[in-house]
């Protein structure tokens, strides 16, 4: 006797990640509808929730999604557990992305590749993709890679309404973790 099982499912598992790690309510109150395919250097592939190294996390990913190549899009990335004083924090932010060719895209806030490791020991990364349905004129600040200021406090919510984004199409995040390379030791 043969049992057929249903196949995965990818955006089931990611609404179920995504609320295992409170970020549906406290940040989304929608259920993204697809998964964000990640892929950092040396093979590192997030899945949604996974916990890799923050050092793992230090060069730009590769970023895919389903997309329609006529449309454009906007990508946020965040992370979401730094300090009360710096509440959700910016790390990277393109818009008028064609298909989802984040390369191609108006980069606005350039991917934060050395980051704090205030807060706690583990910090919660989202990637979030929106439609946008027409062209848009970004007023934020253009941020360098080595910009600090103007990252902190990010409303990814109020961000997204004052372009009328609506909510993320795509998502995902893995849980980055400060490793320590050395030990101190008193003598």
């Amino acid at each position: 006797m043969f049992v057929s099982c249903p196949p995965p499912n990818p955006a089931r598992h990611l609404v179920e990640s995504l609320r295992q790690a409170r970020i549906i309510p406290d940040v989304l109150n929608c259920e993204p509808q697809a998964v964000i395919q990640v892929l950092y250097p040396c093979d590192i592939v997030v899945e949604p929730g996974i916990t890799i190294s923050v050092d793992e996390a230090v060069k730009e990913p590769i970023i895919r999604w389903k997309s329609d190549a006529s449309k454009l899009y906007t990508f946020v990335m965040i992370d979401l557990d730094m300090p009360k004083a710096k509440g959700h924090y910016l790390l990277w932010l393109v818009g008028n992305i064609p298909g989802c060719d984040v390369v191609r895209g108006e980069r606005i806030v350039a991917y934060m590749d050395k980051r704090s490791s205030e807060g706690k020991e583990l910090h919660r990364s989202l990637f979030l993709a929106y439609r946008q349905y027409l062209e848009l004129d970004f007023d934020e600040p253009y941020l360098t890679a080595a910009d600090t200021e103007g990252r902190a406090h990010f409303d990814v919510n109020g961000f997204a309404k004052k372009y009328a984004l609506g909510s993320p199409i795509a998502a995902n995040f893995f849980v980055a973790k400060w490793e320590w390379a050395w030990n101190w030791t008193a003598d």
